[in-house]
């Protein structure tokens, strides 16, 4: 099975103030994340990460070693990643297009407006704009382009969005989260 999510920000104490996220410190944040984690995902299940996982490499490494699944990290702009922590990814890549249950998904850390295959029923996933000011535009555009009848499937998997709840979704949990 799939599974997705950006912008843990492990050992980043700014994510927690900005985002309001709901822990005392970056300790307790990483504990939640790999508890969470660890508890949607198997041992063979896909695990792609849209950027920004770790502000700090050595505490990235820390968490890396305890999260199961197969991993996968598309780089965002706080991605870092040293070799050693590099092993632990199937690959590390800036942008991919994978198949999920028959539908295509494009990966990419950062917002597209119009992307690969969209027209054709393509989905995109992506992090970098939490729940700020620019999430709030690119929904606004999405809400245009679909008053225009151009197919806009995409979602923001920010990790502290409330349908993902800290946890990495699969397609179909973020399609029926995402809308509530």
């Amino acid at each position: 099975m799939n599974f997705y999510i950006s912008d843990l920000h492990i050992a980043h104490e700014n994510a927690i103030k900005h985002d309001g996220r709901p822990f005392r410190d970056t300790d307790e944040m990483a504990e939640e994340i790999i508890r969470r984690w660890n508890s949607a995902v198997s041992p063979d299940d896909c695990v792609y990460i849209l950027g920004d996982f770790a502000w700090k490499n050595t505490a990235g490494l820390e968490v890396l070693c305890q999260l199961v699944g197969r991993k996968f990290l598309v780089l965002g702009n706080h991605d870092k990643p040293t070799n050693e922590m590099r092993a632990y990814f199937e690959w590390v890549k800036d942008y991919k297009s994978i198949e999920d249950n028959g539908t295509q998904v494009i990966l990419c850390h950062y917002p597209i407006a119009h992307w690969f295959n969209q027209y054709r029923g393509s989905v995109h996933l992506y992090g970098h704009i939490h729940n700020t000011k620019d999430n709030t535009a690119f929904e606004r555009y999405r809400d245009i382009c679909r008053e225009l009848e151009i197919p806009f499937e995409c979602y923001n998997v920010g990790c502290m969005l409330p349908y993902m709840d800290y946890t990495p979704r699969t397609l179909e949990e973020i399609r029926a989260g995402a809308g509530k």
